[in-house]
C-alpha cells in the first residue's frame, strides 16, 4: 500500500488528489490519504481509516484516509501558517508508515515552503526533512524522472552564486554514487551510463571559458570510471539534451538547478516526477508547486500526481527485486 501526504490544504492538491482517486480506483495503484477528510469529501468520497492495511479494501468505492486536522479552514489559493503543522504531521507520519514497512511507498503532495518555514520548519523543502527523519542526511539526491529524460541537479535550492560555490569534486563523486546505487536498485537498470554536464558554456572550452571542468569536474569523472562507472562528460549543456543524445545516457548530471531542470520540464512537465535517491524508503512527488494562483478552480493537470504514484509503485517492486 502507498501513502499520499496532504500537501498544503490551500493548494491545487486536494483537487488533483481527488482527480487521480478518480482515475486509478479501478485499476489502482492503490493508496491511502493522509489528512483532513474535509479537504476531499465534498469531491469524492472519503473512508476514514485506523490502519493502513484496510485501505485496500475501501479504496474502489473510497479513498480511504488517516485522518488529520486543520487548526484553521482553508481559503484556497491563500496559504495559511496556521495549518503549517497538519502539513508537517503528515509527512512525518507518512515517513514512520513506510520506514516501517507498513506502506511500501510514500508520494508527497506540494507544499508550501513559506508556509512551513514560518511555523518553525528548518528545512529548504520536503527532502532535507525526510533526510532527517530517515536518519541519513546529507545522503539525500534530488532526481527528476520523465518519460523522455532523468536528470539530477549536483547543487540544489542555492542562488546560482552559492551553486558555483557549493561545487566540489568530492560532492561530484558522493552524488554520482547515490545516483547509480538508486539507479541499479529502484530503476532496474543493471549498469546505469551517467552523463554529466559541463559547468560553463562550450563545457568551458579547455579552459577558456572557465577553469571548473579542468579543477573540479573531470577529476570527479576520473574518480568514477576507476570505480567501475559508466560516465562521460563534461559535456556541452546547449547540446546533451537532444533526442540522438539523450539515447547515449541513462540520467544526466548538472550542476546547478535550472541546467537540469529547464530541458526536464519542457519535454515532460506533464508527467515529471521528483524521486530522493539515498533514503532507505522510497519517495516521489508531482514536478510541481502549490499552484495557489489556480487552487480551487478546477484547472489543475493531475497527470503529474499520477506519475508519482505510479512511478512509486514500479520502485517499491524494483527494490523488492533488485535488493
Amino acid at each position: 500500500m502507498l501513502v499520499l501526504t496532504q500537501g498544503d490544504p490551500a493548494s491545487i492538491a486536494p483537487e488533483i488528489t481527488a482527480a487521480v482517486w478518480q482515475k486509478l480506483r479501478q485499476s489502482g495503484p492503490a493508496f491511502v490519504y493522509i489528512g483532513d477528510p474535509s479537504l476531499l469529501e465534498r469531491r469524492i468520497p472519503v473512508q476514514p481509516i485506523r490502519y493502513l492495511a484496510d485501505g485496500a479494501d475501501v479504496f474502489s468505492h473510497a479513498l480511504p484516509v488517516i485522518p488529520l486536522h486543520l487548526a484553521a479552514p482553508p481559503a484556497m489559493g491563500e496559504p495559511d501558517r496556521r495549518n503549517a503543522a497538519s502539513v508537517i504531521e503528515s509527512i512525518r507520519q507518512a515517513v514512520e508508515l513506510t520506514l516501517s514497512g507498513e506502506a511500501s511507498a510514500m508520494i508527497t503532495n506540494p507544499i508550501s515552503k513559506d508556509v512551513v518555514q514560518g511555523a518553525g520548519f528548518r528545512h529548504p523543502g520536503h527532502t532535507s526533512y525526510l533526510a532527517e527523519l530517515c536518519q541519513t542526511p546529507g545522503d539525500e539526491v534530488m532526481l527528476l524522472a520523465g518519460p523522455s529524460l532523468k536528470v539530477v541537479p549536483i547543487t540544489v535550492h542555492v542562488a546560482l552564486r552559492n551553486a558555483i560555490t557549493q561545487l566540489s569534486t568530492d560532492l561530484i563523486i558522493r552524488t554520482a554514487r547515490t545516483v547509480a546505487a538508486g539507479l541499479r536498485r529502484d530503476f532496474g537498470i543493471p549498469h546505469p551510463r551517467l552523463a554529466f554536464a559541463g559547468l560553463n558554456p562550450h563545457a568551458g572550452e579547455h579552459g577558456l571559458m572557465g577553469d571548473e571542468e579542468q579543477n573540479i569536474i573531470i577529476p570527479a569523472l576520473n574518480t568514477l570510471r576507476q570505480e567501475g562507472m559508466t560516465v562521460s562528460g563534461p559535456l556541452p549543456a546547449d547540446t546533451m539534451f537532444t533526442p540522438h543524445a539523450r539515447s547515449q545516457y541513462d540520467v544526466a548530471l548538472c550542476m546547478y538547478h535550472d541546467q537540469g531542470l529547464i530541458p526536464l520540464k519542457t519535454l515532460d512537465m506533464a508527467e515529471g516526477v521528483n524521486v530522493t535517491l539515498g533514503l532507505p524508503i522510497i519517495r516521489t512527488s508531482p514536478d510541481h508547486g502549490t499552484a495557489f494562483d489556480i487552487a480551487g478552480q478546477n484547472k489543475a493537470d493531475p497527470r503529474s500526481l499520477e506519475a508519482a504514484i505510479k512511478l512509486a509503485a514500479t520502485l517499491a517492486e524494483n527494490r523488492r527485486k533488485y535488493t
